[in-house]
Order: structure tokens, then C-alpha cells, then sequence
């Protein structure tokens, strides 16, 4: 059993983490052992199983760590900027930036779905911290009376769709690049900002 996230050692955990990145962008995530990780990481096998219970586990720490960093990203952003057009349109910019400068995590995100029931979990928490931000900021706006009162689900949803699929063609297919992805992700939301606004 894995000892306390709190009394790990960081530096460890992160080398097990970043190891194992590598590994399931070289090898995949399917092809990758958990002896593979060991290896690379030069740590002993007991070291492994004191941070992470399987490779699923390893998995779900780098998905929730990348999941923080965009949260954070778009959180500092959205205390500063105050204009709440602007800021709904801007964050997507944010997040958009974090996945292209993680291109290793979002290739793995985009890869590793329907991979197994915990890992498919694991996306779900991912993708609902996401989702979760993405209606309080329309709420927010429409208690503002910035937003015409609109079902706020489906727009959440449809927003965190089009970074999937957007995502998936950059890192993926390689069919558009990235800074073609960041851009439509933000005239999606241009669009979408201007059909929400409050008619004067």
C-alpha cells in the first residue's frame, strides 16, 4: 500500500511520473510494463509500489496534476481579468495554451479513453473539473446579467467537446497544428460569447 501523498518524497514521485510519461508516449500506455518504469527510473520496485498502487494509478496522478495546472491557469486569469466577455473568451485561450505546452498529457488524454473502467473514471474526474468551470463561469456571467439565462450543461459540455476533438486532430491525426487548434477553440468561443450576451 502506497505511503501518504503527503510524507512522499516529491522529487521521487515526480521522477516515477515523468518516467512513465516518457514511456507511454514512446511505447504507449498499453505496451508500457510497470518494470519498464522501475528500469527507467532507477528506483527499486518497492519504491514504485510506496507512491503508486499500478500503472493505472500512475496514469490518474499524471491526468490530476495536468487537470490542476489548467484549473490553476485559467483561475489566475479569470481573477484578473474582470471584463467577463473578454474573460469567457480568454480563459479558452489559457486552457488551450496548457494543453499546447503539455503536449505529452494531452496526447496521452486523447489517447487512453476506453483503455479500462478506472481509467475511464479518471477521465470522467478530469473532464468534469473541467466541465464544472466551465459552468460556473457561465453562470457567473449570467448572475451578472452579462449571459441571457440559458441552460448551462449542454454549453459546458459542447465547449469541453470541441477542445476534444480540436485536441485530437492536433495531437492525434496531426491534421491541424497547434496553433490552429488554439485559434478555432477561441473563434468557437468568440461565436459562442456572442450568441450568450444579453440583448441591451
Amino acid at each position: 500500500m502506497p505511503i501518504p501523498e503527503e510524507k512522499q518524497n516529491k522529487e521521487r514521485r515526480q521522477r516515477l511520473m515523468d518516467c512513465a510519461l516518457d514511456l507511454f508516449i514512446e511505447k504507449g500506455y498499453f505496451n508500457t510494463a510497470i518494470r519498464d518504469i522501475i528500469v527507467k527510473s532507477g528506483y527499486g520496485t518497492g519504491t514504485f509500489y510506496n507512491y503508486f498502487i499500478d500503472k493505472e494509478d500512475i496514469l490518474k496522478a499524471l491526468l490530476e496534476d495536468f487537470a490542476e495546472q489548467i484549473i490553476s491557469g485559467f483561475s489566475e486569469y479569470w481573477t484578473i481579468e474582470k471584463d467577463l466577455y473578454k474573460r469567457f473568451i480568454e480563459t479558452k485561450r489559457v486552457t488551450m495554451e496548457i494543453f499546447a505546452k503539455s503536449e505529452r498529457l494531452s496526447e496521452i488524454y486523447s489517447r487512453v479513453a476506453g483503455a479500462s473502467d478506472p481509467i475511464d473514471q479518471c477521465i470522467k474526474q478530469f473532464e468534469d473539473k473541467l466541465i464544472d468551470f466551465y459552468s460556473n463561469n457561465i453562470e457567473y456571467g449570467i448572475q451578472k446579467g452579462v449571459f441571457d439565462d440559458v441552460p448551462v450543461p449542454p454549453l459546458a459540455h459542447a465547449i469541453l467537446a470541441t477542445e476534444k476533438f480540436l485536441l485530437y486532430k492536433w495531437v492525434v491525426l496531426r491534421t491541424i497544428s497547434k496553433q490552429e487548434m488554439i485559434e478555432m477553440v477561441v473563434s468557437f468561443h468568440e461565436t459562442l460569447a456572442k450568441g450568450l450576451l444579453k440583448s441591451k
